[in-house]
């Protein structure tokens, strides 16, 4: 408790700024590119349109689900990953990204992981918007069931919190951890349920693994929200294996956190 306290007070001390810490960081990362903030929408979508050439035409698959084109599956799928992806390892570095704040003065440490995840969420409401977009475009509009979106949102952003606390003390600690996290990516994008339905997998033991996995749920809910059309309360399970996850990475930050926070400055 006294670890919550720590944090929750580190986080009043800063209050507002956290966001203009957050502008001021995708700033910092799109500075000095022609395009500028553009990047941000320019190269998850043409990741987007790879995925579907390499599926749709090259190996002519990609067949509609629930009545909408591959494509619009796909997006929907594709579309919290982004975060999710700048989190794993942006979030993993973020200590280490920002270590002159922790050396150089008093800087709250816990609430670096908190405005570069802000950071993040900017870009995917941008995302978020363009989806709609696109979706209302090809004739699916808004319906009651994108009511439950934020909820999805809220649930991705607690946990990539958390997790960039966790993991952005143990990477400031030792790049061996950063490095271990980015070649960890790329098999976890693949082991998720990014490209494939979990539910269609026969194995229900495997199914049920994979609903730990945090990632599986975020993007199926956000497909349940656009493609399935299903309540996030249809499946409780699921909820249950995410909060269980969630609850063991709270503890293993707060435990990170107590054990760390005094030997950073040191080491960085």
């Amino acid at each position: 408790m006294e670890t919550i306290r720590l944090i929750i007070d580190e986080h009043k001390l800063l209050g507002h700024q956290l966001y203009k810490l957050a502008k001021s960081d995708l700033e910092k990362k799109y500075r000095g590119a022609a395009l500028g903030w553009s990047w941000a929408l320019v190269k998850p979508m043409i990741r987007i349109f790879v995925f579907w050439f390499a599926f749709t035409v090259g190996m002519r698959g990609g067949k509609p689900v629930e009545g909408y084109p591959w494509i619009l599956w796909l997006i929907a799928g594709f579309l919290p990953w982004f975060y999710m992806q700048d989190m794993l390892t942006g979030g993993a570095g973020c200590i280490r990204k920002y270590k002159h704040l922790v050396t150089k003065m008093k800087f709250p440490v816990s609430t670096i992981p908190t405005f570069e995840s802000i950071a993040n969420m900017y870009v995917h409401w941008v995302l978020l918007a363009i989806t709609i977009v696109i979706f209302a475009l090809a004739g699916h509009l808004p319906d009651i069931y994108f009511l439950q979106i934020p909820f999805y949102m809220l649930l991705m952003f607690m946990f990539f919190t958390v997790w960039a606390l966790f993991s952005g003390l143990l990477a400031a600690m030792s790049v061996d951890f950063l490095n271990l996290v980015k070649s960890f990516t790329t098999a976890i994008f693949w082991l998720s349920g990014i490209m494939y339905n979990v539910d269609s997998i026969h194995n229900p033991t495997i199914r049920l693994i994979l609903k730990f996995n945090p990632i599986t749920v975020i993007c199926g809910g956000y497909r349940k929200c656009f493609i399935y059309k299903q309540w996030f309360w249809q499946d409780p399970v699921e909820l249950l294996c995410f909060f269980v996850t969630l609850v063991v990475f709270v503890l293993l930050a707060l435990w990170a956190f107590k054990k760390l926070r005094k030997e950073i400055p040191d080491v960085l």
